[in-house]
């Protein structure tokens, strides 16, 4: 099935649901417009269905290769990159002084929504550059600045984030590898790291890497990280290319999906390498590339399901079995049988909740730099932060449950490997892992953004979606109304639970129990909030005559099916919130079975 780029969906989700037309009245994006938006996702459309989307399946087929202590990209992949910088992608939202577009990131993040869809794999690599920059920007030198990112907002040369190792997984406090002041300014940097996504390929001359280490007067722990900068290959004063820096792959990773993303354990040897930023804070810089990649990820989340969903409508329009309950027509399309026209409706309703939570959260990210106070800048920064570890997490769960209803819909076709279902289910499994696993990302949600101000960054999101109910009132009645006010109040129930039990320093386990299923809680509601809108903006364009007719009440059934299907679920959330840290310390190991 030939994938095609929801480009009406983007410039809906972005104009009538994320509010990116706001960003234009502070005066930061001058160069943007309505035009300039779908010119952006008609191309970006454009390329994603015709030069990435033919290479996902024969690239997941052949993969990335590693011989020699190099690593090549899958055959295309490399032409494919050279087409993608020429194009500029690298450069939508990076600053204009590096040589970027200076457009706003949830442009950015749709546009990058059609490359994930197209080819997860692909998307990966100028996935990772793009936090690279937003990293360098805000914490690298002058002279970083100068030197590196225009050769990585131009796409000449990518980036990689280089964190975990073997013996630390995702607590980097216990990492061990170290970088030795050289005397000249530069360092030796030393150790080993796993998981390193596009860590080496063949695309591009140079890759600077981003690696966490430690200096050899760090105090242990996350406070004794600091972040170095280390390219493939030296880079000289000039700005040209020197020869190979002492790192290099020693294998990439043999793995369940996107085969043709190498990832890539990767082993410096003193490789002369760059302070970014101050020592001993390279943790809280590293979060400046973390958090853009996390709310990348959960685009990346949202494009693997839109690309399942595809395939499976597609599927189930040429399928043929059994008789319309609607029509009466024996040999129906597979699609005139309800559960699966719900499934796909289910499927399509998350998926464009998913959408509109991480464009929504590009847009506060943008808020938060160029709002006009710095009031409403620090609530948009709260905003930001609250809503990214949700965007990540619930985001990549739904990719992974929308692939997997994907290969239902195909029944035995889509366990075997022809079909591609398959394919997607494989790829998606990995986002719900990247940038913090989405257990992390719960934490980080209970644990950080819920009180770093008491609370009132969630309050102000009960009090829109409360508002947007209101306005409900001469579109819906009945359970579709009366779902979102009780996911409201789900919402604001657990989330006074949860503060008042983090008040409490003998509640620690309650709160870290409750983490998953209040994410869970927040996405699900906060989710058919933004499907709310969208109905709610579908219906004045139905009334002022604007847009096609079955489209927009499309919105606006998708509103129902998410109530009944997602909304209706709340209760069964806030009581997983309540469950308590005691009920889970009984189940000991013995109690679980344990031999």
């Amino acid at each position: 099935m030939t994938y095609r780029a929801p480009v009406r969906d983007l410039a809906f989700c972005l104009t009538a649901v994320a509010g990116i037309d706001d960003l234009a009245a502070t005066g930061a994006f001058p160069d943007y417009d309505g035009d300039v938006l779908g010119a952006v996702l008609e191309a970006a459309g454009q390329f994603s269905e015709g030069v990435l989307a033919p290479l996902n399946r024969p690239g997941d087929l052949a993969g990335a290769t590693y011989a020699n202590g190099a690593v090549t990209a899958a055959p295309g992949f490399a032409d494919a990159y050279r087409q993608f910088a020429e194009g500029g992608w690298t450069g939508l939202a990076a600053p204009a002084h590096a040589g970027g577009q200076a457009l706003p990131k949830a442009l950015e993040l749709a546009a990058y929504e059609t490359v994930h869809s197209a080819n997860m794999a692909f998307g990966l690599c100028p996935m990772l550059s793009l936090a690279a920059i937003e990293a360098i920007e805000e914490h690298g030198t002058e002279h970083q600045k100068t030197a590196y990112l225009p050769r990585m907002v131009s796409g000449e040369w990518t980036g990689a984030m280089c964190l975990t190792e073997p013996q630390a997984g995702s607590d980097l406090g216990a990492l061990t590898a170290t970088a030795t002041p050289n005397g000249d300014g530069t360092y030796a940097l030393t150790g080993q790291k796993i998981y390193i996504t596009w860590g080496d390929h063949d695309a591009t001359d140079n890759i600077v890497h981003m690696v966490l280490a430690r200096l050899p007067d760090a105090p242990p722990g996350p406070k004794g990280i600091s972040l170095f900068l280390a390219n493939k290959r030296i880079v000289h004063q000039d700005g040209s290319l020197g020869d190979r820096n002492s790192f290099r792959p020693v294998g990439i990773e043999h793995k369940l999906g996107i085969h043709a993303s190498p990832t890539c354990v990767m082993s410096y040897e003193g490789a002369t390498a760059e302070l970014v930023g101050r020592p001993h804070e390279g943790l809280a810089h590293m979060f400046t590339m973390m958090n853009a990649a996390r709310v990348g990820v959960g685009v990346e989340g949202v494009g693997i399901a839109e690309r399942a969903y595809q395939h499976a409508l597609a599927y189930a329009l040429d399928r043929r079995q059994g008789r319309s309950v609607w029509t009466g027509e024996a040999g129906a399309p597979i699609f005139d049988h309800p559960e699966v026209r719900r499934t796909l409706a289910v499927m399509k309703a998350r998926i464009e909740a998913a959408r509109a939570i991480c464009l929504s959260t590009g847009v506060a990210a943008d808020m938060a730099r160029h709002a006009d106070t710095d009031e409403a800048r620090t609530h948009w920064k709260r905003r930001e932060d609250i809503l990214t570890p949700i965007a990540k997490a619930w985001s990549t769960d739904m990719g992974v449950d929308v692939a997997s209803q994907g290969v239902q819909i195909h029944g035995g076709m889509g366990f075997v490997e022809e079909t591609g279902a398959a394919q997607f289910y494989r790829d998606a499994r990995i986002a719900p892992i990247y940038e913090g696993t989405n257990g992390i990302q719960a934490m980080d949600l209970v644990g950080r953004k819920l009180s770093q101000d008491g609370g009132a960054s969630a309050r102000a999101i009960i009090a829109e979606m409360t508002a947007t109910l209101k306005d409900m009132g001469g579109l819906y009645a009945g359970k579709p109304l009366e779902r979102f006010a009780a996911g409201i109040e789900a919402v604001q129930d657990a989330t006074l639970w949860l503060l008042d039990a983090k008040a409490d320093a003998g509640r620690q386990a309650d709160v870290l129990a409750a983490a998953d299923a209040y994410l869970k809680l927040m996405g699900d509601v906060i989710g058919g909030w933004m499907l709310a809108k969208g109905a709610l903006a579908a219906k004045a364009k139905l009334a002022a005559g604007d847009g096609e007719p079955a489209w927009l009440e499309g919105k606006i059934a998708l509103y129902e099916i998410y109530a009944a299907n997602v909304l209706g679920h709340c209760s069964s959330r806030l009581a997983a919130v309540g469950q308590g840290g005691a009920l889970l310390q009984r189940m000991t190991k013995e109690a679980l079975g344990a031999a």
